[in-house]
């Protein structure tokens, strides 16, 4: 561990590890973790010289991209809000890590560009950089999360009570796309351990309409294992063969 990252830890341990309160942050956060780690990987390991998998590859990280563009968006217009509504200057540290991360986004799909436009010879090494600075925005995207998990969610907590903070998270929601809902909740949903998997999806089965409910579960289960799969169709009440259609 970095002094960096052992000293925001040290700092930012005011909210517990398993918090007893509404935590905005947990389900997204898991989400994002595996997406940045998944397509790290595939941008480590993409053949540059097979245009179906670089293609596909850099579409995926496109969509990373898009996605954490959005999550920013969705922080400062909600969370940072609501933070400094009551605490000035409560949420300043995470609003200026922000405006980093957006510029590093913009570098990060130029590169993604150029290995796309890149003549054999030299793509290769272009690949290579746009796989450095990828580890380097998601190693800070990282340590970023961790304060939020922890300094902002003690400010909130401090000033918010539970329903408070659940009205702000139902007015974020509200403010999703379909398209963007369903592209979190692909990544979030296999994130999650059992009981939350379930906890998300049970309250969703009772507050959307069936035929997007049906969407989201047609959209998770290629993502789950066998045994994953069987607990949550148990506890959310669907037939375990629901979701064939688009199983590998």
């Amino acid at each position: 561990m970095s002094n960096s990252t052992a000293t925001a830890s040290t700092q930012h341990a005011a909210a517990p590890a398993t918090a007893p309160r509404y935590d905005i942050y947990q389900g997204i956060h898991k989400g994002l973790r595996s997406f940045m780690t998944d397509t790290l990987t595939r941008v480590g390991r993409v053949d540059v010289f097979d245009a179906d998998d670089l293609g596909r590859t850099l579409a995926q990280l496109e969509s990373l991209l898009s996605l954490c563009a959005d999550h920013v968006k969705h922080e400062n217009d909600f969370l940072h809000t609501a933070i400094q509504a009551r605490l000035p200057a409560g949420a300043s540290r995470t609003s200026e890590d922000h405006v980093e991360h957006l510029h590093s986004i913009g570098e990060l799909r130029a590169e993604s560009r150029a290995v796309m436009a890149a003549a054999d010879g030299e793509r290769m090494g272009l690949a290579l950089r746009l796989y450095r600075h990828l580890a380097l925005f998601v190693a800070e995207n990282l340590q970023h999360m961790h304060i939020e998990e922890t300094a902002n969610n003690a400010a909130l907590w401090a000033h918010y009570t539970d329903a408070e903070l659940m009205d702000i998270h139902h007015r974020l929601l509200a403010s999703v796309s379909p398209q963007e809902h369903l592209e979190v909740m692909r990544w979030i949903v296999p994130a999650l351990m059992p009981v939350q998997r379930a906890g998300m999806l049970g309250s969703m089965k009772t507050e959307v309409p069936a035929e997007f409910f049906d969407t989201v579960i047609d959209v998770v289960r290629p993502h789950l294992d066998i045994r994953d799969w069987t607990k949550l169709a148990r506890a959310i009440g669907v037939p375990q063969q629901a979701g064939l259609a688009n199983c590998a």
